[in-house]
């Protein structure tokens, strides 16, 4: 027999319940998210009784669009295709009963959670009725440890909802308690799984990628735009600023001692970049370094080249090593793209033997031979803005 239809998908929360006093805040946010996330799906109503999120269907819903989308939410814990009915003891059984005949199983157990604490029963008392009648209804057994089945009831002020399985959200925080920030993205494994990792912290992000136009194509752009629709399924709307930087590191090569030169590209660009998020009204800069992972990453660059911006630099990735990056991004959906083959900027006029220990009296005398706020100018004249929304 074919599974009932459900008419409501329950949500829980983790994280957002520890918040005390600020939990409507981020209730209210993860709500306006969820509503963003389920447009064209038809009328759903959304609602938050203490402690879940319910979200009444409406017969055109499709649930396996609406489950895919559920699944990107950050604040969602877990959540569940649920079925309503009466709160009376009988009204359950017998939606027990109706849902129960599409399914085959020789254990199970009953999860019971009384959102109302007024109800004349308590869990355990109601998880022992449910199980009898469950017993008597299929001659299952109950398993508390492994069973085929978990059958969960959750008891609110005006009905009860029955579901079964239990799907895994992202977790984290609702998307925009934590304020915007701009996130340098270069097409590689490493920028995507950043941005992930501060979305789920809360974050809005902007995106600037940096390409190697004259000098090479804008392949590593192509790749930078689909990483960004990828990730804007989490947060709905996303820009992504894109900077020709191929004639400002060519112009750095004539001027400077080759070991500095990648040093020095990142101080630009972090120049650059720390302009574009005046214009965004971002609060910081994410960038994918990780401790030791190349040249420009020992902990001395990183000290001098952070020492060009004013914002604060966020580096979610620093104590990460590249298995653990390359296991989230192929868990996030990135991967696929980030391995295409592509003309990264980074990789231009690198020199064989590039400095991992740059000194900062160093760096500021080879800059002297620039025209620091002429390359920066440089830069921005070259900037393409793209917008990217989801559904």
């Amino acid at each position: 027999m074919t599974e009932p239809r459900p008419d409501c998908a329950v949500a829980h929360y983790h994280e957002i319940a520890l918040k005390g006093g600020n939990r409507p805040m981020f209730i209210r946010r993860l709500t306006d998210n969820l509503r963003k996330a389920v447009q064209g799906l038809g009328k759903i109503r959304i609602l938050s009784p203490r402690g879940r999120i319910l979200l009444y269907l409406n017969e055109e819903t499709p649930w396996p669009i609406l489950s895919e989308r559920l699944s990107g939410i950050f604040g969602i814990a877990n959540f569940s295709a649920a079925y309503r009915c009466p709160t009376e003891p009988e009204a359950i059984e017998a939606l027990v009963n109706r849902l129960l005949d599409s399914k085959t199983f020789k254990t199970f157990r009953i999860s019971a959670r009384r959102g109302d604490k007024a109800y004349p029963l308590t869990s355990m008392e109601l998880n022992i009725r449910l199980g009898r009648h469950v017993q008597e209804k299929t001659r299952a057994r109950v398993d508390l440890e492994q069973p085929e089945l978990t059958i969960h009831v959750e008891i609110l002020q005006r009905e009860a909802l029955v579901y079964f399985e239990k799907l895994g959200g992202p977790g984290g925080l609702p998307v925009g308690v934590s304020g915007h920030v701009l996130s340098l993205i270069s097409g590689g494994i490493d920028s995507p799984v950043a941005s992930y990792l501060m979305m789920k912290r809360g974050c809005t992000i902007g995106f600037l990628h940096f390409h190697g136009y004259p000098h090479l194509t804008k392949a590593s752009l192509e790749k930078a735009e689909e990483l960004v629709q990828h990730l804007t399924r989490h947060q709905f709307e996303s820009r992504l600023y894109a900077v020709a930087f191929g004639e400002v590191q060519r112009l750095i090569v004539l001027n400077v001692p080759p070991p500095l030169r990648v040093v020095l590209y990142r101080r630009f660009m972090l120049r650059i970049a720390e302009e574009i998020a005046h214009r965004e009204r971002a609060k910081a800069i994410i960038t994918g370094e990780n401790l030791g992972q190349v040249a420009s990453q020992t902990l001395d660059n990183l000290t001098v080249i952070q020492e060009a911006a004013r914002l604060p630099i966020l580096r979610p990735l620093i104590g990460f090593d590249k298995d653990e990056i390359i296991e989230t991004a192929k868990a996030i959906g990135t991967y696929p793209v980030s391995i295409q083959p592509d003309q990264d900027c980074c990789r231009l006029f690198i020199p064989p033997h590039p400095s991992v220990a740059a000194q900062l009296n160093d760096i500021e005398k080879a800059e002297r031979n620039l025209d620091v706020s002429g390359l920066v100018k440089m830069g921005l004249e070259t900037v393409e803005r793209m917008a990217f929304t989801f559904p």
